[in-house]
């Protein structure tokens, strides 16, 4: 790839992987996106969390109205950011640098990835459970592996594990290409899986009018708290996505393509899937007694090999493929960016993916508490980076940044010695607000609106303390006449 600018980019802060995309190499279409977010929507993680709103004592419609709320404000927050990487053809490891400075970047670079990769680990130990559902069919004796217990976990499952880590390393070698292109037939696929459980649940409750007339049990009095939780680890799940948009967005044919791409694939087909997810659980219910909210229990419900085998196989390349998406193709930027002379994107998804293998996920997935705790505080402290980044796009550089100036260490980006003491105040402040009903027992309710509360401080917080030191404000065009190899 070539890419032309003025002044030689320091090389520590340059590489091809992290270069602006020319924009006739930008060939991701409106379809390219709709697939893509039909893949990270649809899967075992997110189907649970839509699920066990039921199991939280909501009724049908209560669950829907927080999946709406949820896809909403997400939907809004994504196009956001969406706008500068398909503006510039840059990654969010590089335009983070505009509001944290080129070394401060690296602090919510890495926090991102951190995020990411924990991510990495929770999906692939969900999807492996599939794997371990189809070896089970075909393997006597696999489940009683599961007494053999080796790093705190059942033989059977570190194996499938295993099995699903390689699936991962295979798609992630051959780069961007291989996952545009396996996103495209693997989101819609699930979709078959989904709608032939609806059926059976209609079936099973003897049409939709029961399954939405199950009351809600919750307390009335915990009701808006709940809801308002729900929607933050709702936003949770995807809160990186919020961030490293731009990673996706880079490659997008024009703003028209991405815009009407993630309509299509965040709220429309998340609110499908998730009134797929309520409408199943609620037909659990009414046939067992009980809410199954897990989609490979469910499966094994049936006692059938042939639904079995096609239902795992389904969710196994649901989950590959929300978690390249959301969980691999965002570290392995963030870690090209820390060491671009070392390390490209293939070999940063790699490492990545290593690296998710010491969260060992098996010894605290099936813990629900643990996990909605996670979840808001991954909300709670992304919140702040997401807000200081919009509004230092918008408000503060007027949707201008200089390109040449986000490669080299003097000029605008460097403010003190490569950090911005204001971006980090604003960042501290947001994740301090956003989490401190989580320590605070007084301050417990403020928890439940976690993520809005970090956007929304950090955001104000920033553009205070950036317009307090009469920062100037100044439009950028490259003017290119260099050209880099």
């Amino acid at each position: 790839m070539s890419v032309e600018f003025r002044r030689e980019p320091d090389p520590g802060l340059y590489n091809p992987d992290l270069a602006p995309i020319p924009q006739e190499k930008r060939n991701w279409t409106w379809l390219n996106y709709s697939t893509i977010w039909m893949g990270m929507v649809h899967n075992i993680v997110s189907y649970e969390l839509a699920g066990s709103l039921i199991g939280l004592g909501m009724s049908a419609w209560q669950a829907l109205a927080v999946v709406v709320v949820a896809n909403v404000v997400l939907i809004a927050a994504i196009w956001l950011n969406s706008v500068c990487g398909t503006k510039y053809g840059l990654p969010f490891p590089v335009l983070i640098r505009a509001a944290f400075g080129y070394k401060g970047a690296h602090v919510p670079v890495l926090i991102r990835a951190f995020v990411a990769i924990f991510w990495f680990s929770v999906q692939a130990y969900a999807g492996s459970k599939a794997v371990g559902a189809v070896i089970g069919l075909v393997i006597p004796g696999w489940v009683s592996l599961g007494n053999v217990h080796l790093l705190g976990a059942g033989l059977n499952d570190l194996i499938s594990f295993a099995i699903f880590w390689v699936i991962h390393a295979f798609v992630i070698m051959h780069g961007m290409e291989r996952i545009k292109y396996f996103e495209m037939w693997a989101g819609p696929l699930v979709i078959v899986l989904g709608l032939g459980l609806v059926v059976w649940a209609i079936h099973a409750a003897h049409g939709l009018g029961p399954i939405f007339s199950i009351p809600a049990t919750l307390p009335r009095d915990h009701f808006w708290g709940t809801f308002f939780l729900s929607v933050s680890g709702m936003i949770g799940v995807l809160a990186t996505l919020v961030l490293n948009i731009p990673d996706l967005t880079r490659f997008a044919r024009s703003q028209r393509d991405q815009v009407i791409g993630q309509a299509v694939g965040l709220p429309i087909m998340m609110t499908f899937f998730a009134l797929m997810s309520v409408v199943i659980t609620s037909g659990t219910v009414i046939a067992f007694g009980k809410p199954i909210a897990d989609p490979v229990q469910l499966l094994l419900h049936f006692k059938n090999p042939i639904v079995i085998f096609l239902g795992a196989f389904s969710l196994l390349i649901a989950t590959v493929s929300v978690n390249v998406v959301a969980n691999v193709v965002s570290p392995a930027y963030d870690l090209t960016n820390l060491l671009p002379k070392k390390l490209n994107f293939v070999k940063s998804g790699i490492i990545s993916i290593v690296i998710g293998v010491l969260f060992a996920p098996w010894a605290w997935f099936n813990n629900s508490d643990s996990i909605l705790t996670v979840i808001g505080a991954i909300g709670g402290t992304l919140g702040p980076v997401a807000g200081i980044m919009i509004a230092d796009f918008y408000l503060i550089r007027r949707r201008n940044y200089d390109v040449e100036g986000l490669f080299i260490t003097e000029g605008e980006y460097a403010f003190r010695s490569g950090w911005n003491p204001r971006a980090f105040i604003a960042m501290v402040l947001g994740v301090v607000v956003a989490l401190i009903g989580l320590f605070v027992p007084s301050l417990h309710g403020l928890y439940a609106y976690n993520w809005f509360l970090g956007v929304g401080v950090g955001a104000i917080a920033y553009m205070a303390l950036m317009y307090s030191a009469r920062t100037p404000v100044h439009s950028f065009a490259v003017v290119p006449t260099r050209n880099l190899e």
